[in-house]
């Protein structure tokens, strides 16, 4: 008997030491509950930071863009002596073809809407030669996101909505002015 008692005090002793693995290899529910809190909060934390990069990258596309139709247009204006004629949002003046992908014109915004040729347009009750607009087409309704606006405006101009070459004009549309 005493070889039966000692043999089983020896595999009485092994799954206690394998159950003692098993246990310290496992994580208990309070760990897992802690982990995850933790990475929730740096997802919430980090959230607002992502946005704004987000705003950041679509204001620097837009401005881009604000820019480089600004150039072709006064181009074409300055070689030919005058303004292409005007054409309905989302469609590119036949008298730029060459001088703008159309592709980039085309497309909807980043801040929603297609851009839009104004000539001899009136905007916020003043007459403006030429301007580049951004309204809402049946692709897109313009995203008036006014911290999205207002970073397109720091990046161009002066800051403020409500004055210099890019503010809101009819019907709260972006306008970007070309010529007065």
């Amino acid at each position: 008997m005493p070889v039966a008692i000692n043999l089983r005090n020896q595999l009485l002793r092994k799954h206690a030491a394998r159950d003692r693995l098993r246990r310290a290899a496992a994580f208990t529910l309070v760990e897992i509950m802690v982990t995850v809190t933790i990475i929730s909060l740096l997802a919430a934390m980090s959230l607002p930071a992502w946005q704004s990069v987000k705003r950041k990258t679509l204001a620097t596309s837009m401005a881009n863009d604000l820019r480089t139709f600004a150039g072709a247009f006064d181009t074409y204006a300055h070689e030919t002596g005058g303004w292409p004629a005007e054409v309905d949002a989302g469609v590119l003046p036949p008298e730029m073809i060459n001088r703008l992908k159309s592709v980039a014109w085309l497309r909807v915004t980043p801040a929603g809407g297609q851009y839009n040729w104004d000539y001899k347009q009136m905007h916020a009750g003043t007459k403006y030669t030429a301007a580049i607009a951004i309204s809402s087409t049946s692709l897109s309704p313009v995203n008036m996101d006014p911290d999205l606006l207002l970073a397109i405006d720091r990046l161009i101009d002066d800051g403020n909505l409500a004055t210099g070459n890019f503010f809101l004009g009819a019907d709260g549309e972006p306008v970007y002015i070309i010529a007065q």
